[in-house]
């Protein structure tokens, strides 16, 4: 083996081994030894580090839901805040095979999947970066090479474009890279120049950005010239590889400035270079796809995918294959690198993704339940060599993927009933009623574009109008809840005093809320739900009890029994739906959930006639309860961990409990320290990790009171009380003399928790503050959304101490530089003030960056200092001994400018100054001061003022000293009105 290194080192050692030229007939190679070649040609022959790719869910950067470039990972390293002793700031030259997701955000290609045969949710991006070394020469005699020699493309398919230039950026074009092109023998008629729309990158509205050259591939060739279809959208002539030279900054005011360092990035997309090599038309015909259209195929049993599209594709047959091979594919990636389909974010968008291939499969390639997962294993055959943590993960995802499709697929066939009901319905030429459409949206997860595509198939529209309305209602809603909850406290969600003795003098019984405690853990660890049928036993509207609600009306609706949490303990109540049983079609959204005297008031608006003595079964959204039960078991161990480190006089005061976030009060005489914040941490951390069991039990009131550590029942609590205790048994708990709720979190609860700590994951502090003297809050995430938090403030603490070696290694001389440095350490203040992170970090950075802020505004007065004594000796020497100095002088400041002002009249008593500075932006700064002994003839503020008007500016100050500004373009005249003045009052 030892032998075999020497080899390596020609170029013909490392090429694939298959016959090197696209065209028809030739060995095609696989995807897997392209993407091998590529990563070994510059690892091996040009020296790049082979780096893994990152996780498609981002790290630290709040600004994307998807990795979606391979450059993602490396944004620190060009944003210049990657940490100079960090492995990241070391790398010189890097390659590597990065998954990428485009859909939702700013690149969004999730429409488009199935309707071409080239957009992609998922997909690979090959890329090799330099920073700071190679250029554009190295970078393009490279792309070359690998593409011509060792993938055997012919030359003369390929065209290659670059920056022609900006004459309203003062951008000349970019000749350099031009050069490069022709000087490896790319014909001129193959060298094309393009706009900055097309041929100059950005990162976005600030940073680095640059030129760039890309490579296109005529599929057609045959000796042909076909120049004019570069960047004209033709699918014969494709992109295949973009160069992008990092030399420019955008800065805030839009201009350019060049970058200390000059950095490569580029990017191919390994499926367009798998169909050129592999002569193919379509991605989709690639050894990337085929292996899971066979598998699709083979799971519905139905025609075979032809690559069909547009009016050609008879029913959608071959759409659906795209769409289904393409997000499977993304699921299987997502769900690997821990994006579930979820709520919110990323994981809302996975879940349209999901959905969008669920029903593809259902209804139009009519394949059997099961279909999406049983293609997991074809991914992990095209994709898990490159990327292992596939493997390791596929049943995971497999279940993960059948838990979702089952849920909506019961949501899909219940939608599909109540939109062919409704079309039955309406009136011919009729748009599809609005409030269906937002049922249908906002209470079965229906995506929107399902919805459209639906209705498409039918040739009916949707009334936008009307649900546009909708949607702008339900955002008010929501901006304004607090208010508009109190505004129905009094009408549908709280029962009258008289509605109350009604019902009692009526017999009606109280609601059983039991089954919202029934749910268990499943066989791979989700939790389920039981279900819940009840009883109408009265509807309450317009404060009086009713019999029947019509349709279209807001009620509250009375059950004899309900698994719904209504809201109470600091829990917020659960939403969801009901339906009457037998009319499976009618969802009756349930909006809020409050308990009243004994009684559970469901918020519900009527899609049709609501009567007492309705039987119906009640879906509550468990995604939403669950994000709560994590949050309040989360409540629960806060409040033990806030004892443990704070001591036992730390009482709680208060709490509130949503899917989103937990807060709790509490009593404490001083601040807390970040170290005791961090200390509260990890007691959490610790209880999750030891996954602890959690129990609960309804006891007698009078045997809970003798539970020690138990905080005082002054709530008024029902009898029995419910006991909620962490890691130990509540029979434990309750055994004379015992310690163990001393030594754990035991309390009195009616909410809903985990059965286990683990799920919980993980627990950040994101705020703690003082609400009064003695009375702390403090906000906590659970989940990812606390690993999110941590990522963010890792890489804002990086931010920060790239900001302070810069500022504390390096000898500034210039003003301006540490002013530079002063700004970015303010626009870090803000960030790190608003940002949701650890609180304690947040804490330390924010003390780092007070004291770099004080460090800076020190320096700055030391040099403008400096700096204006400089000036002002030399100004003396000029003037000598001369009653009033008038002169112009360079500044890069009002400050700097008034104090050489300042240090000529310490240094010359009697003597009057004025100095005027021109900027590079055309205005002209104005100081001035007068000497005591012209008082009170002579005033600085008429001075400034006569001065400034002639340069049509403003002034202003005190009979001592004045400062203003103008335009340069009456300077010379100013100067003149200075001295006629002077001498006016002298």
């Amino acid at each position: 083996m030892a032998a075999a290194g020497p080899l390596r080192l020609p170029l013909l050692a490392v090429r694939p081994p298959w016959p090197r030229c696209p065209r028809r007939g030739a060995a095609r190679p696989p995807a897997g030894q392209v993407r091998a070649a590529f990563l070994r040609f510059f690892e091996e022959k040009h020296g790049h580090r082979c780096l893994p790719s990152a996780p498609v869910r981002p790290r630290g950067d709040p600004t994307l839901l998807f990795v979606n470039s391979g450059m993602n990972q490396f944004k620190p390293v060009f944003l210049g805040t990657a940490h100079p002793r960090s492995e990241l700031a070391q790398q010189r030259r890097v390659v590597n095979s990065q998954k990428c997701v485009r859909a939702g955000g700013k690149h969004n290609d999730l429409e488009d999947v199935g309707r071409d045969t080239y957009h992609h949710t998922f997909f690979e991006m090959l890329g090799n970066w330099s920073f700071g070394d190679y250029f554009k020469e190295e970078a393009c005699s490279m792309a070359w090479e690998l593409l011509t020699e060792v993938y055997k493309i012919p030359k003369d398919r390929l065209y290659v474009t670059y920056f022609g230039g900006d004459s309203s950026l003062g951008l000349n074009a970019d000749e350099e890279c031009r050069d490069v092109w022709l000087s490896l023998g790319v014909p001129a008629n193959h060298v094309l120049p393009f706009p900055m729309k097309d041929n100059f990158w950005e990162m976005g509205d600030t940073g680095p950005c640059g030129p760039c050259t890309e490579i296109h591939y005529d599929h057609v060739g045959g000796g042909r010239n076909a120049s004019a279809l570069v960047n004209q959208g033709s699918p014969d002539v494709v992109e295949i590889w973009n160069l992008v030279f990092m030399q420019y900054s955008r800065e805030v005011d839009g201009n350019l400035l060049p970058l200390p360092q000059h950095h490569v990035d580029t990017g191919m997309g390994l499926e367009r270079l798998v169909t050129v090599l592999q002569n193919k038309r379509s991605n989709y015909d690639t050894d990337l796809f085929t292996p899971i259209l066979d598998a699709i195929h083979k799971g519905c049993g139905g025609p075979r995918y032809q690559g069909l599209v547009g009016n050609a594709d008879v029913g959608h047959v071959d759409m659906a294959y795209r769409v289904v091979a393409d997000h499977v594919r993304t699921l299987c990636v997502c769900i690997t690198d821990g994006i579930y389909p979820g709520l919110s974010g990323a994981e809302l968008v996975l879940r349209r993704i999901l959905r969008r291939a669920v029903r593809f499969c259902a209804e139009v390639l009519h394949a059997p339940r099961g279909l999406l997962a049983s293609l997991v294993p074809a991914v992990v055959e095209v994709l898990g060599d490159a990327y292992p943590e596939l493997k390791k993960n596929a049943d995971q995802v497999m279940d993960i993927i059948n838990e979702n499709e089952v849920a909506f697929l019961s949501s899909l066939e219940r939608g599909r009933r109540i939109i062919e009901r409704t079309v039955q319905q309406m009136k011919p030429s009729a748009d599809f009623p609005a409030e269906v459409a937002w049922s249908l949206y906002g209470n079965l997860g229906f995506p929107l574009d399902l919805i459209d595509l639906m209705l498409e198939e039918k040739g009916i529209r949707l009334d936008s109008a009307a649900f546009n309305e909708l949607v702008l209602e339900d955002a008010k809603r929501k901006a304004h809840g607090p208010q508009e909850g109190r505004q129905l406290e009094g009408t549908v969600v709280h029962l009258d005093v008289h509605s109350m003795a009604q019902l009692q003098r009526d017999n009606i019984p109280a609601t059983d809320d039991s089954p919202k405690y029934s749910y268990k853990l499943g066989q791979h660890g989700q939790y389920e739900f039981s279900p819940c049928q009840a009883t109408i036993l009265m509807l309450y509207r317009d404060q009086s009890l009713q019999k029947e609600v019509g349709a279209g009306q807001h009620c509250g609706v009375i059950l004899d029994r309900t698994n719904f949490y209504a809201e109470q303990g600091g829990q917020a109540s659960d939403r969801g739906y009901l339906i009457r049983l037998g009319q499976q079609d009618i969802l009756f959204p349930v909006e809020s959930v409050r308990l009243c005297g004994g009684y559970v008031i469901h918020e519900v608006t009527a899609v049709e006639t609501l009567r007492a003595g309705d039987q119906v079964q009640l879906f509550v959204d468990e995604v939403q309860r669950l994000a709560c039960m994590t949050n309040h078991t989360a409540t629960h161990l806060l409040n033990f961990a806030l004892r443990h480190v704070l001591g036992d006089s730390t009482e709680q005061r208060g709490s509130h409990v949503t899917a989103e976030q937990l807060r709790f009060d509490f009593n404490i005489k001083g601040p807390v320290t970040v170290e005791q914040l961090q200390q509260v941490e990890q007691v959490v951390q610790d209880v999750i990790k030891r996954n602890e069991a959690v129990y609960m039990a309804e006891v007698p009131l009078a045997l809970a009171r003798r539970v020690q550590g138990l905080r005082a029942l002054d709530e008024g609590y029902p009898d029995p009380v419910r006991i909620v205790s962490l890691g130990v048994p509540v029979e434990t708990v309750l055994t004379s003399n015992s310690q163990a709720a001393m030594q754990t979190s035991v309390e009195l609860c009616c909410g809903t928790h985990l059965l286990q700590t683990g799920a919980m994951e993980d627990l950040a502090i994101v705020s703690e503050r003082q609400l009064v003297k003695g009375i702390s809050r403090v906000i906590a995430v659970t989940g990812r959304q606390a690993k999110q938090a941590r990522e963010v403030g890792q890489c804002l603490a990086m931010e920060v101490d790239s900001v302070s070696i810069r500022m504390k290694q390096k000898r500034i001389t210039s003003v301006l530089e540490m002013q530079n440095l002063s700004k970015e350490v303010g626009q870090l203040t803000k960030v790190v003030a608003s940002t949701a992170m650890p609180q304690w970090q947040r804490r330390e950075l924010q003390s780092i960056l007070k004291s770099l802020q004080r460090t800076a505004n020190t320096t700055i007065k030391k040099l403008e200092v400096q700096q204006a004594e400089e000036k002002a000796q030399r100004l003396l020497a000029k003037h000598c001994n001369q009653p009033v100095i008038i002169d112009t002088v360079p500044a890069d400041s009002l400050s700097i400018l008034m104090k050489v002002v300042n240090q000529l009249c310490d240094k010359s008593p009697g003597t009057s100054v004025l100095l005027l500075s021109p900027q590079d932006s055309g205005e002209v700064l104005c100081a001035c001061q007068v000497s005591k002994n012209c008082l009170p003839m002579f005033s600085a503020a008429d001075w400034a003022v006569a001065v400034c008007t002639q340069m049509e500016g403003k002034a202003g100050g005190s009979p001592v000293v004045a400062k203003g500004s103008g335009n340069a373009k009456g300077m010379q005249g100013a100067l003149t009105t200075a001295l006629e003045f002077a001498r006016s009052k002298l």
